[in-house]
């Protein structure tokens, strides 16, 4: 599994994954609850919560480090949504101290934002569509001046 992005001839493309380290957690909170729903149903069903809560739970984690940004065909994609290279307009890096502020009062209510809590950097992008409400994509990566550039250079061609 790379959750490194990968740059090769103007493509990006990265799997915004749950680090080991935010497994732990919701897996004990999983048995926790699996456990209590044992205690107040003691007898033959007893595995049943263990059976349906970890697994759910461990689902729930992996999902939500399924999203992916990409650079591909033409396009920048971040997780279902993307939009053609042409539209994108300024593009501004945030490291994990900074986004604070971008994330916050500086934060356009109608902009898209995807944001992970364990990835620190983000990068904001302009939309220049004038029929789209969006005023920029604001998202985690964890290469946020790689995923710059080449959206810079795919911008300049």
């Amino acid at each position: 599994m790379k959750n490194e992005g990968e740059s090769v001839s103007g493509v990006f493309r990265e799997r915004l994954s749950v680090p080991w380290w935010g497994w732990p957690l919701p897996l004990l909170a999983g048995v926790l609850l699996a456990a209590e729903i044992h205690m107040g149903f003691p007898g033959v069903r007893s595995w049943l919560p263990y059976v349906v809560v970890v697994p759910l739970v461990a689902l729930l984690v992996w999902r939500m480090g399924a999203l992916r940004v990409e650079v591909r065909d033409g396009e920048l994609h971040v997780g279902d949504a993307h939009v053609p290279l042409e539209l994108l307009g300024e593009v501004e890096t945030f490291t994990a101290k900074t986004k604070r502020k971008a994330m916050g009062p500086h934060l356009d209510p109608a902009a898209f934002v995807a944001h992970r809590g364990w990835i620190g950097p983000m990068l904001r992008v302009r939309l220049e569509d004038p029929q789209d409400p969006t005023p920029y994509w604001q998202f985690s990566t964890r290469d946020a001046e790689r995923l710059a550039e080449v959206l810079r250079a795919a911008r300049a061609r």
